[in-house]
């Protein structure tokens, strides 16, 4: 679903923990907009705004850790009017707001030093609110009625918000300080402080859904730490990408952190949650692709990942929820439009493709591990969804897997362009359903080909050779209806007339990354993507200037998405392109480079042209799990290195660096429960490649190559 923009234009920085995520300004200021604390889906604070008597402070700087877990902004003061002494000049007073989530709970420091040489009255006000919208109102949604927002109680040091829903569940946040204010209302909290010279005066907040103990100096720091440690131990358990290019590693470092930050240890492991701020929930199809981007590096996400949408899997039919039996979930949400199904996201089935990429990373985690045990254990879900889309499939003449919303509530278009203007003829007319997009084809594709490997794995020979033939046919049917030999590619979709919809959109990349096309197709498909018609230099457009409904500022229709360019780079790969991946990895890095090394979820479509940035799309995620996973997926991409897990051994073929990269090294990367550096070193025009670590001696590396 497409957001809606926000018409603040300052830089915002945002924290997440768990089911909680904030959004503010440079300040540290939530301001309305999209900013806000929100916890589950609701916002419970809607304004919160630092000010020294009616004056607002002057921002020095503002920044998140490296770790991602702790936020910091440096402010002054402007001259200050006299309370009871003289006045304080400008630039006297130093506040330092420090901030971080831990538990679902916002703790927040407020330190102030004054550097005059006299005793400074300080008047600091804290003005706030709660609003408990639901995140789709606070997207743009407007509700034909709301529950009730109760009257703030205010004591001597907490201020407590209210709200009862429709759903009759009662919503609150409590806001609490470490020191009694001088005033403290509904909506404000006044602190009149002494500042001595040189001396630290420091302010304790904490915001959560309960009030707790006081807040403290002890409770911060004790709950910094716990933040620390758990952001720690989500990045240690990743194998780690080093070169010996700084900011290349910079880059590296920054998408292992968001992606640690966007990762919620649920009960059936982590899973990374889709984006911030309009999507800070677990997505389906989102999940598995930032899973299969981060395999080779980390399979514990894919386990986590797999392991709750089998939970979720649908079990019975619902045209509202856009269900049926073996369909794995699109979206959840947890807020009030949700529980009074004024909305059908509170599990949402309306995905086409997130079935078949369930299925596929499924194979492919088993390659990369060989865990038969928890395919074993994952296999009633796995033949419930193939028998799913086996159902789709055998409805359709084509034996295509289409899509048709069975409710007016529901997505329309229900691939990953999921926006209502993304599909359509050549002409611009959009088509009658079902849609069958071209890469939809891919993945159950690949689903098919995973099921018959794993169920040879089981011997369950029958099996896999009916689910082998099938892949077979779908393939085939996708060479004779979606290729376009006139223009060298294949169309985006055919519709609910068996019409194809003759459009050149991106979508055919990902037919590369499942393995499909022929080599002499997939080569074509490939020259395609790298021209300017497609690429702008920092990265694939959605949609081929030229096409009818192209426009370089759309959400889908062509704007650059980073995980479309990072499975279509993957694909080249695939196909022996491995100098396509390396390029497109190139405008990648350049263009994470203008956005302070953080891939947003996407970005306007422009050609590139000497001394030009790339242009921001302005409601874009920031950060975004698939855009931060785009990175992995490109270097493997380069590298050509893969874990086989049925072997226990490291394959790399024909790798290459990164220009202006002569060496990488990928640090502890697990095989079985070894760990072992895989180091790639340029050696004139090949690529040299060797282990390191103390079990290098026992993990096999078979060279294919020019890395041989």
């Amino acid at each position: 679903m497409e957001p809606v923009a926000n018409n603040q234009l300052s830089t915002t920085y945002v924290l997440k923990d768990g089911d909680s995520f904030i959004v503010a300004d440079a300040a540290g200021d939530i301001e309305g907009g999209s900013d806000g604390f929100f916890h589950n889906d609701t916002r419970l604070l809607s304004r919160f705004h630092l000010s020294l008597a009616e004056s607002r402070p002057a921002l020095l700087s503002a920044s998140v850790s490296r770790d991602n877990v702790m936020f910091v902004a440096h402010l002054t003061n402007r001259p200050l009017p006299p309370i009871g002494g003289s006045p304080a000049a400008q630039g006297v007073i130093h506040l330092q707001r420090e901030r971080f989530l831990r538990a679902d709970r916002l703790y927040e420091r407020i330190a102030c030093v004054n550097y005059g040489q006299e005793v400074v009255r300080l008047p600091l006000w804290l003005s706030f609110a709660a609003d408990f919208r639901d995140m789709f109102e606070v997207r743009g949604s407007v509700r034909a009625a709301r529950g009730e927002l109760l009257a703030a109680e205010a004591g001597p040091r907490a201020v407590e918000f209210r709200y009862q829903g429709l759903d009759k569940a009662l919503r609150s946040s409590v806001l609490s300080f470490s020191h009694e204010p001088w005033r403290l209302s509904q909506d404000t909290a006044e602190f009149l402080l002494d500042l001595r010279p040189g001396i630290r005066e420091e302010l304790y907040l904490e915001c959560g859904i309960e009030a707790a103990e006081t807040p403290s100096k002890r409770r911060f720091r004790g709950a910094a730490v716990q933040a620390r440690a758990a952001m720690r131990s989500r990045q240690r358990r990743s194998a780690r990408v080093h070169s010996a290019g700084p900011l290349f590693d910079a880059w590296m470092e920054k998408s292992r952190a968001d992606l640690a930050l966007l990762t919620s240890e649920l009960e059936t492991g982590p899973y990374p949650y889709a984006g911030i701020p309009w999507f800070s929930t677990p997505f389906g199809r989102d999940a598995v692709i930032t899973a299969w981007q981060t395999l080779w590096l980390d399979p514990a996400i894919a386990r986590g990942v797999l392991a709750f949408l089998a939970h979720h899997q649908a079990q019975e039919e619902s045209a509202f929820l856009d269900a049926a039996p073996g369909k794995i979930m699109h979206e959840t949400r947890k807020g009030e439009m949700a529980a009074m199904r004024e909305l059908p996201f509170g599990r949402y089935y309306g995905g086409v493709d997130t079935t078949p990429l369930f299925v596929g990373l499924a194979g492919a985690y088993a390659e990369r591990t060989g865990d038969l045990a928890f395919i074993s254990r994952l296999w009633p879900a796995l033949c419930s969804a193939t028998s799913w889309i086996e159902r789709v499939c055998d409805a359709n003449p084509d034996g295509f897997l289409d899509y048709a919303r069975a409710s007016s509530t529901g997505l329309a278009n229900q691939g990953w362009k999921d926006s209502e203007d993304s599909v359509f003829h050549a002409d611009g007319r959009f088509p009658p359903g079902p849609i069958a997009l071209v890469e939809v084809q891919g993945y159950a594709y690949a689903a098919l080909r995973a099921m018959a490997v794993l169920a040879k794995r089981r011997n369950e020979v029958d099996s896999a050779m009916r689910w082998q033939e099938r892949a077979e046919r779908i393939r085939a049917a996708v060479e004779d209806r979606f290729w376009m030999s006139d223009l060298g590619y294949y169309g985006i979709a055919v519709d609910g007339d068996g019409e194809l919809c003759r459009v050149r959109a991106s979508n055919p990349g990902h037919l590369l990354f499942a393995g499909l096309p022929d080599p002499e197709r997939a080569a074509q498909v490939g020259a395609n993507l790298l021209t300017p018609a497609f690429h702008t230099g920092w990265g694939l457009r959605t949609l081929a200037s030229g096409e009818a409904r192209y426009n370089p500022m759309s959400y889908h229709n062509g704007s650059v998405w980073p995980h479309d360019t990072a499975l279509c780079a993957a694909g080249m790969a695939r196909y022996g392109d491995r100098a396509a991946a390396v390029r497109l990895l190139r405008g990648m890095f350049e263009a994470a480079v203008h956005f302070d090394l953080r891939l947003p979820e996407l970005f306007c479509g422009f050609p590139r042209a000497q001394g030009t940035t790339p242009v921001a799309y302005p409601v874009a995620c920031l950060p975004q799990a698939w855009a931060a996973g785009s990175a992995f997926m490109l270097v493997q991409a380069c590298l050509g290195l893969e874990i086989d897990g049925w072997r226990s051994e490291i394959r790399v073929e024909r790798p290459m660096l990164p220009p202006g990269i002569d060496q990488v090294t990928v640090k502890r990367i697990a095989v079985d429960d070894r760990r072992v550096d895989v180091v790639f070193q340029q050696q004139g025009d090949r690529v040299g490649v060797h282990l390191e670590g103390p079990d290098a001696g026992v993990v096999p590396l078979r060279l294919f190559g020019a890395g041989a």
